[in-house]
């Protein structure tokens, strides 16, 4: 007489098994941790932690098995970021437990100094671009998406957030000058932020042309140098500029004023690698979901999206990121600080 012995099923333990070996390494923590509000590559994470990109590699294969991490590839390179918990997922509370564990971790100061280095090395490559490019630099961004294909989109959800007459705005990145006169008519103080002297001058000749005496040019870096905080803060194609997009909004949104805004118009993730060299983008757009997660962690709170389909296939995303109003009224107290006449600081 023939007996059937019953299959035994293991797959929630094993997950849940895949999860603790992910977790039961200090690099792979530490890997998690860098990750916490970036994505880098293979040989960029070997570089961070002096490891073989062999080796690199295994501890990456091991934290995507265990679906802690995510990948995204970037035309030929793959990048890592953290995966997202979900509590509704079966080991979804231990992976959310895990995190929070993870970011209470302090990174060994070599670790935190080589990524500064890799941070350094993205930034260098961008701003070489944009001395190199300046001249024809909104041709080459004409072949993804120009203004003129996202600018309604963008006054439309700028419309409707009702600012007084006295506020202030910042445009950081403004290219060629094209949204000043937009945000001009707008706002009673515009101020116009660039870290290439190049690209200021070409917004500069804008400014000439359609007589706007209430905006400032001011050649800093937005991330680096000081300046006054504004009730609007945007920014139009630029955040995929920068070598760590998801340190830069947290560092962004500390200067908006309470109960301003943040306005983000970017590309959503696409694999059209030679926009890295056609037009010195570091990330190949974003998905939604990132933008989202790093503007809560930055302290903000997501509001209208406007999502814009372009015929050579790309697709812009406008994003509204309001900052909580920490003070009753703090539009109606605002004081306009004297504006300087149009020009480069």
């Amino acid at each position: 007489m023939n007996m059937r012995v019953p299959q035994l099923r293991f797959e929630p333990a094993d997950e849940l098994a895949a999860l603790c070996k992910a977790g039961g390494d200090p690099l792979r923590l530490n890997v998690l941790r860098a990750l916490s509000n970036d994505s880098f590559g293979v040989l960029e994470l070997a570089q961070i932690f002096a490891i073989g990109q062999s080796g690199m590699s295994h501890h990456l294969k091991v934290l995507a098995q265990a679906k802690l991490v995510a990948t995204r590839r970037e035309g030929n390179a793959i990048f890592y970021r953290r995966a997202f918990a979900d509590n509704k997922r079966f080991g979804g509370r231990l992976h959310s437990a895990l995190l929070d564990e993870v970011d209470a971790l302090a990174l060994p100061a070599e670790v935190q100094a080589r990524i500064a280095a890799v941070h350094a090395q993205r930034a260098s490559a961008s701003q070489e671009f944009f001395a190199r490019m300046a001249d024809n630099f909104q041709a080459q961004q004409d072949l993804i998406a120009g203004l003129p294909q996202y600018r309604d989109s963008v006054l439309a959800v700028l419309d409707t957030l009702g600012f007084a007459a006295s506020a202030s705005v910042i445009e950081v990145g403004p290219g060629d000058g094209g949204f000043l006169p937009e945000l001009a008519s707008r706002f009673s103080q515009v101020t116009a932020l660039d870290n290439s002297q190049a690209m200021l001058e070409i917004a500069r000749q804008t400014c000439d042309k359609s007589s706007l005496s209430n905006v400032q040019l001011v050649l800093a870096d937005a991330l680096n140098d000081s300046y006054p905080s504004a009730d609007c803060l945007v920014l139009n194609m630029v955040l995929h500029h920068f070598a760590a997009p998801a340190e830069a909004l947290k560092q962004l949104a500390a200067r908006v004023n309470p109960g301003g805004s943040l306005l983000v118009t970017e590309l959503c993730s696409h694999n059209q690698s030679w926009a890295r060299q056609a037009c010195g983008d570091l990330w190949l757009g974003f998905e939604q979901d990132d933008l989202a997660h790093w503007a809560i962690a930055a302290g903000l709170t997501p509001g209208e999206s406007l999502y814009v389909g372009l015929r050579n296939g790309f697709q812009i995303q406008v994003r509204h990121f309001a900052k909580p109003d920490e003070y009753t009224g703090f539009r109606a107290n605002f004081r306009p600080q004297p504006i300087s006449p149009t020009g480069i600081n």
